[in-house]
């Protein structure tokens, strides 16, 4: 949401009392007239710091989307298959431009930190993967004992915030990791290569503009392109991209996630 830092919203709408949760009661009188002074994320939390006091704080879910219009971005045109009837919340800055948080499922959430408080959903969280506390020696001894498998681990946001189950997938392959391994069971060298491949696939995901599989749109309109460097991820019988390895790319369910995996590369 660049185009709203530094903005006043001259205008604020809740269309509706819920997403996933009840929104706050009084959402739009805190953001009518508040100017945005810092945009920023965490893990998987869009936050936006308020001149008077506060932050607006957002998660998109599974199908949720920020869309920007207005003629002060390039003539960005809405495209027609994104519902005007999921426009939840609406901000309309002074400078002419709407940021609309649409979201056809409503697995979403928008709520407000007060001043001098912390969210409970930031409480816990883990580091995340491009900070410099996300370290070989950090999750070595995270790991250390731990018998739940490491894709799990990984997923764990008070572990490491912010990774979700594709870029996890893709991380693993390019370690040579099965993701049924427990965690405690990983060596160090092994280790210290997950984490920086860990980055790579999330600073090649970020380069791409993302994954688009079903609802994934940039705020622009414009689809991510990730999803066409997939090694293993919804790949199921596909031939591993592994130079030399005759195996097929399997699928499996752990907790409730599908995980994509070579059974001859990944140990």
């Amino acid at each position: 949401m660049p185009h709203l830092e530094g903005q006043r919203i001259a205008r604020a709408e809740a269309r509706r009392p819920d997403l996933r949760w009840p929104l706050p009661p009084d959402l739009v009188q805190v953001l009518t007239g508040a100017t945005v002074t810092a945009l920023r994320r965490r893990s998987k939390y869009l936050l936006a710091d308020l001149d008077r006091g506060g932050t607006l704080l957002l998660h998109l879910g599974m199908s949720g989307r920020m869309l920007v219009e207005g003629a002060s971005q390039g003539g960005f045109h809405r495209d027609p298959s994104i519902l005007p009837r999921h426009d939840h919340v609406v901000l309309m800055t002074e400078a002419g431009t709407t940021i609309t948080f649409n979201d056809a499922r409503r697995f979403g959430m928008v709520d407000l930190i007060r001043d001098g408080a912390t969210h409970p959903l930031l409480a816990r969280l883990g580091p995340e993967p491009f900070d410099p506390a996300f370290s070989a020696g950090y999750l070595r001894a995270v790991f250390a004992g731990r018998r739940v498998p490491v894709k799990q681990a990984l997923l764990d946001q008070k572990i490491v915030a912010g990774l979700g189950n594709i870029y996890v997938s893709e991380a693993l392959h390019r370690a040579g990791i099965d993701p049924r391994r427990a965690a405690g069971r990983i060596g160090a060298p092994r280790i210290a290569a997950l984490v920086g491949h860990v980055r790579d696939v999330l600073a090649d995901a970020i380069a791409a503009g993302g994954s688009s599989l079903r609802d994934h749109r940039q705020a622009t309109g414009e689809l991510g392109y990730f999803q066409h460097s997939f090694r293993v991820y919804d790949r199921e019988g596909a031939p591993c991209p592994t130079p030399g390895c005759p195996a097929a790319i399997r699928r499996i369910v752990q907790s409730g996630r599908s995980s994509f995996f070579c059974p001859q590369c990944q140990r």
